[in-house]
C-alpha cells in the first residue's frame, strides 16, 4: 500500500512537471494538438450523435434511438478525451488505478442504483411501453419522456415532471394506456324505472352510430347491467381510435343528456323510498305516550306460573323486611 502511494506521488509530480513545461510554452505543438482534438472532436461527436439518434429513432423506434445514441455519444466523448491528454503528454495508468478502487467503494455504497440499472436493462429489453407512450404507475399516469439506466420520466396531464426508478416500475403493476390503436369507451347510463328498455337502448345506439369520432367496427353495443337503488342501469360500449377518445367521451355525455330531454326520458337522481307492494295499503304510524305505572297497584300473581317459595333468610344475616314485619303485627290493634 505504500509503495503504491508513493509511485502516485511521483507519478503526480511528473504530471505536473508536464504541466508546468506546458505553461512555460516549451511543447506547444503537442498543446495545439490536444486543444484541436478537443474543439473538432467534441462538435463531431455532438453532430454524429444526434444523427444516429434520429436516424435509428426514424426508422426504428424513438427509445432505441436514445439507446443508440448514448452508445455513440459517450464512448466517443470519452475516446476524444484520452486522445487529448495522451497529446499534453498525460500518463493513464494511474488515473485508471484509481478509478478502479474508486468504482469499488462506489459499488458497495450504491447497492440501490445497481439495482435500478439492472431493472432498466430489463425494461429496454421487454418493452412493456415506449417513450411518447401512456402509461399509469399506481395512482400516477402520464407521457414517458425516457427510459433511462436508472428510472423513467414521466410528464403528467397537469404538466408536472415524476421521475419514477426502474426497481419500482418493474416491481409494480404497469398500465400501457397508448399501447393499441383503438380504445374501448364505457358510459354507464341510468334511467327511471319508468322507462322502457327497449325505447332507451335504440336512443343510445342512433346517438353512438351518428356520432363521428366512433367505430363501425367494432360497433357499438348497449348492455342492461341489472336494477340498481334508484334507476335501471345500462352501458354503453363504443370503440375509438386512442386520439379521440376524450374527445368521444365529452361529446356523448352531453349528446346523451339532450337527447334523454328531447325524448322525455328521465335521469334519476339517487333517493329512498319504503315499497310494501301494489294491493297493499301503506302501514298506519300512531305515536302515543305509555300510560304510567301506579306502583301502589299489587300485581295478580299468574296461575300459570309455579309457586315458588322465597328461600328462609340464614342464620347469619338479619332480614329487615322480616323485622319491619313483625313490628308492624304487633302495632295492629287487636
Amino acid at each position: 500500500m505504500t509503495s503504491t502511494t508513493l509511485l502516485l506521488i511521483q507519478e503526480s509530480e511528473a504530471q505536473g512537471g508536464m504541466i508546468s513545461a506546458m505553461l512555460r510554452w516549451e511543447n506547444p505543438t503537442d498543446f495545439f494538438r490536444a486543444v484541436a482534438w478537443l474543439t473538432i472532436g467534441t462538435p463531431v461527436v455532438f453532430t454524429l450523435t444526434r444523427w444516429v439518434r434520429g436516424w435509428v429513432s426514424k426508422n426504428y423506434s424513438q427509445q432505441q434511438g436514445l439507446i443508440a445514441g448514448k452508445l455513440v455519444f459517450y464512448p466517443g466523448l470519452a475516446i476524444v478525451l484520452i486522445t487529448a491528454l495522451q497529446q499534453l503528454g498525460f500518463s493513464l495508468t494511474p488515473l485508471l488505478g484509481a478509478a478502479g478502487i474508486v468504482g469499488i467503494a462506489v459499488g458497495f455504497a450504491s447497492q440501490t442504483s445497481v439495482s435500478n440499472v439492472i431493472s432498466g436493462f430489463f425494461l429496454i429489453a421487454e418493452r412493456p411501453f415506449q417513450v411518447d407512450d401512456v402509461i399509469q404507475v399506481g395512482s400516477t399516469v402520464g407521457r414517458v419522456l425516457s427510459i433511462d439506466t436508472l428510472s423513467v420520466k414521466l410528464r403528467t396531464f397537469d404538466n408536472r415532471f415524476i421521475r419514477i426508478p426502474n426497481e419500482t416500475i418493474v416491481k409494480s403493476e404497469v398500465v400501457t394506456i397508448t399501447r393499441f390503436p383503438i380504445r374501448r369507451l364505457d358510459l354507464n347510463v341510468g334511467v327511471a324505472y319508468k322507462e322502457n328498455i327497449p325505447r332507451v337502448r335504440e336512443t343510445l345506439m342512433e346517438l353512438a352510430r351518428a356520432n363521428p369520432k366512433s367505430l363501425m367496427q367494432p360497433a357499438p353495443v348497449v348492455f342492461f347491467d341489472g336494477y340498481g337503488d334508484s334507476s335501471l342501469d345500462l352501458r354503453l360500449t363504443v370503440w375509438t381510435t386512442r386520439e379521440n377518445f376524450w374527445d368521444l367521451k365529452r361529446s356523448l355525455l352531453e349528446e346523451i343528456k339532450a337527447a334523454f330531454d328531447e325524448a322525455g326520458i328521465e335521469i334519476p337522481f339517487p333517493h329512498r323510498s319504503l315499497y310494501v307492494g301494489s294491493a297493499t295499503d301503506p302501514f298506519p304510524v300512531t305515536i302515543s305516550s305509555a300510560a304510567p305505572i301506579d306502583e301502589e297497584e299489587e300485581r295478580e300473581p299468574d296461575s300459570t306460573e309455579p309457586d315458588v317459595q322465597d328461600p328462609a333468610p340464614s342464620a347469619d344475616h338479619d332480614d329487615p323486611d322480616a323485622d319491619r314485619g313483625s313490628r308492624e303485627t304487633k302495632e295492629r290493634p287487636k
